[in-house]
């Protein structure tokens, strides 16, 4: 059994690397793989807070950069923070960072660790990849927000919680476009693909961990499904 999880880079680091999140995170994972020796995670790292900071300054420095030279930048913060999480677990992820998710290998170990890809692809896209290579039928999608909104409940203390819809509506909601930076529940692109594979995605809290766990052990849970 393989599942898949998209670990947003600002429960990584965003600010500073979190430690106590990686330590908390990381106790969580192995007491989930040590109950079941057929069990699988792959760990898929975003960028985060440091992706936003330096695409902003290049924005700022270079106002007529690239949407592709954004997103090299962003791959290169996910890059270093696979390289932190594959250290984290190096006894269970023998596997290189999987940086193209259509060719890398999962022979070996209990954990794949993957980064961003290329430009034009988050790293929800290549979770959704993962997912359809490895038989994984669930991405977990932790970050910073608990739930998915149909507003943004920063600007609106109205902002209604969704705790289930389908692909089409998300579609409806978020689009269909990918921008270098964008700060959303699940990028569009990713959205699609996850439809035609016929993947359930779930947006949950990375700090409540007692959820987490109930996510993986598919108990009842906090967050929204998305199928």
């Amino acid at each position: 059994m393989t599942k898949v999880i998209s670990l947003g880079g600002s429960l990584i680091a965003p600010n500073l690397v979190d430690e106590n999140f990686i330590n908390n995170f990381k106790e969580i994972v192995i007491n989930f793989l040590n109950k079941d020796k057929e069990r699988r995670l792959i760990l898929v790292t975003g960028g985060g807070a440091t992706a936003r900071s330096y695409q902003n300054a290049l924005r700022a420095l270079a106002p007529a950069v690239s949407n592709d030279e954004l997103d090299w930048l962003g791959i290169a913060a996910t890059k270093i923070n696979a390289a932190l999480i594959k250290a984290v677990f190096a006894d269970y992820c023998p596997e290189p960072i999987a940086d193209n998710p259509e060719t890398a290998p999962f022979n070996k170990g209990r954990i794949l660790v993957a980064s961003g890809w290329k430009p034009g692809f988050s790293t929800d896209y290549d979770a959704a990849v993962l997912a359809g290579r490895f038989g994984g039928k669930v991405v977990i999608n932790l970050s910073n927000i608990d739930y998915l909104y149909d507003s943004d409940p920063k600007t609106n203390s109205n902002a209604q919680k969704i705790t289930h819809t389908s692909w089409n509506n998300l579609t409806a909601m978020l689009g269909t476009t990918w921008l270098p930076g964008s700060n959303l529940p699940f990028d569009p692109i990713a959205a699609l693909l996850a439809k035609q594979h016929g993947l359930t995605a779930i947006i949950a809290g990375g700090t409540n961990f007692a959820n987490i766990e109930a996510i993986l052990e598919d108990k009842e849970y906090l967050g929204t499904t998305i199928n």
